[in-house]
């Protein structure tokens, strides 16, 4: 699992170790980590390290120290090395080591920003070392207009320093210009800035180098699962399973001019791992599911037994309105976990069970926060997905999956998680869906086999309180999966997508094996 941190923690988690020249000692080690991960980075680009130029642009601060260390270590492999001073002053004795390696100082002003630029992404590297995670706001002054036209030369190959400058370390808000990294070297554990959007848009892989504070970190504010930890938690049928004991889904989706909606929650659903579907909606969609998912169950009325629900999308019209409004009622009172989605997030209770999942794009948070009198625009979320994702599960008491490039899941006790496997070409119609009916299937499987304390999810630290923000983690894990599966880095659709579930489960259960 990949732990994040905000910047208030890594610094707290450093203060037990700042005896006399412990802060060097870990600016050295930073240092080193950096240096490393741009060589790494050249060579896998084919590129030599001797005689190769690296622009270091650096700050006063402790961050700006780091990358003068580093450059002067990889000024001492034999690499060309400019430092650009962005403060007029820098960290004295960073400066004074990089100086003795043979490096070259720039001052930045007024009258140098365009030749600075565009000598700079001439360069095989630009390390970008300007602000750090103490850092409040963005940059300005002759730095921010460096790092935008810097923006626009497109560097070959940009490292950030522990965070892109103007990308905030706890919250993932950009403060622009900021200049968009391949990679972003980060010290002590990954801070959460990095893994929300917008801030991980900018952010490229992130690389984590241990100076020797973990131990010292406290719980993280974010936590992503690995393809190892969904091995763990994905449930696994017993020896003498039957369709009862792994779980069946109830599905109110689609309408007369939403069929596709129920044809893909269903299909995903069905594939997903449930013992069974059961399907609620009119005879002429019903025919549609059918012909795509035979072994669905259509329930015209009441539904035999259910154990979780997905319930919106596609959703339109009086009757499959009421629909959802009694399966929502009768989750409600037998304690059964829901994912509700698109046109039912309206039918929401003001209070809702933690054990359900609600799952909004960005304007239908907006919607959604607006119940409770919050008011923001689709803008706002979208700079400030972490902020508001955790504000929604406040307000609504469920698990709230805020879908993105970047899906960020909270849980209404606090803890975050945040899964970022998709591909831009999953933003296609009826992705959604697909995503609703492999949540509703997992929420079914986990209401039947139970989220034990002494289960995998406690063997990974994940107490009770977050358990079903991390089953629908392992969902939006997984979807992500088959989506890149799907697509092969060009265009594809959501049936598609649906077909590649499986395969993905199997991918996943083969780390078990192995």
């Amino acid at each position: 699992m990949i732990s994040a941190y905000t910047g208030t923690q890594v610094r707290t988690a450093e203060k037990p170790l700042l005896g006399a020249g412990a802060g060097a000692v870990l600016m050295q080690r930073a240092a080193h980590g950096l240096a490393n991960a741009v060589v790494r980075e050249l060579r896998a680009d084919g590129r030599r390290i001797y005689g190769s130029s690296v622009t270091v642009l650096t700050g006063k601060g402790n961050n700006g120290g780091d990358g003068l260390f580093a450059a002067a270590m990889l000024a001492r492999r034999g690499m060309r090395t400019t430092a650009v001073l962005t403060a007029g002053s820098a960290h004295p004795d960073a400066l004074a080591a990089f100086k003795a390696a043979g490096g070259r100082v720039q001052h930045l002003d007024d009258a140098n920003i365009e030749e600075l630029a565009v000598a700079t992404a001439g360069d095989a590297v630009v390390i970008d070392a300007i602000l750090g995670t103490g850092a409040r706001g963005g940059l300005n002054g002759p730095a921010a207009e460096l790092v935008a036209a810097l923006q626009e030369l497109h560097p070959a190959l940009v490292v950030a320093c522990d965070v892109p400058s103007g990308v905030d370390a706890d919250t993932g808000e950009v403060h622009w210009p900021v200049l968009t990294a391949r990679l972003t070297v980060t010290f002590g554990g990954a801070k959460a800035g990095l893994l929300a959007d917008p801030g991980e848009g900018c952010s490229g892989r992130v690389h984590v180098v241990q100076i020797g504070i973990e131990d010292h970190l406290p719980s993280p504010a974010l936590r992503r699962l690995t393809v190892d930890d969904l091995a763990k938690l994905l449930p696994l049928p017993g020896r003498r399973a039957q369709k009862y004991t792994r779980g069946v889904v109830g599905v109110v989706a689609g309408s007369a001019r939403y069929t596709g909606a129920a044809a893909l929650s269903v299909q995903a659903a069905s594939v997903s791992g449930p013992g069974m579907v059961r399907y609620l909606g009119p005879e002429t969609v019903a025919r549609q599911v059918l012909a795509r998912t035979p072994e669905v169950i259509w329930e015209p009325d009441e539904p035999g037994r259910v154990q979780a629900w997905l319930l919106g999308p596609g959703l339109d019209g009086p009757d499959q309105l009421q629909r959802a409004k009694d399966a929502l009622q009768a989750a409600y009172d037998g304690g059964q976990p829901a994912v509700v989605d698109a046109g039912a997030l309206e039918l929401l209770p003001e209070r809702c069970p933690p054990n359900w999942i609600l799952t909004p794009h960005a304007g239908e948070l907006t919607s959604l926060l607006g119940r409770s009198e919050v008011r923001v625009t689709r803008d706002d979320v979208e700079s400030r997905t972490l902020h508001f994702v955790r504000l929604a599960a406040e307000h609504t008491g469920a698990v709230v999956l805020l879908k993105g490039a970047t899906t960020l899941i909270a849980s209404p006790s606090g803890p975050v998680f945040t899964q970022s496997e998709g591909s831009p070409w999953l933003s296609t119609a009826g992705s959604g869906d697909v995503l609703g009916g492999i949540l509703g299937a997992l929420a079914a499987s986990y209401a039947a086999s139970g989220l034990d304390d002494d289960g995998p999810f406690a063997g990974l630290g994940i107490g009770p309180e977050e358990r079903w923000a991390a089953v629908a983690a392992v969902g939006a894990s997984i979807h992500g999966m088959a989506g890149n599966a799907a697509s092969g880095d060009g265009p594809t659709t959501a049936a598609a997508v649906a077909r590649e579930v499986p395969g993905i489960f199997r991918v996943i259960h083969g780390y078990v094996s192995t």
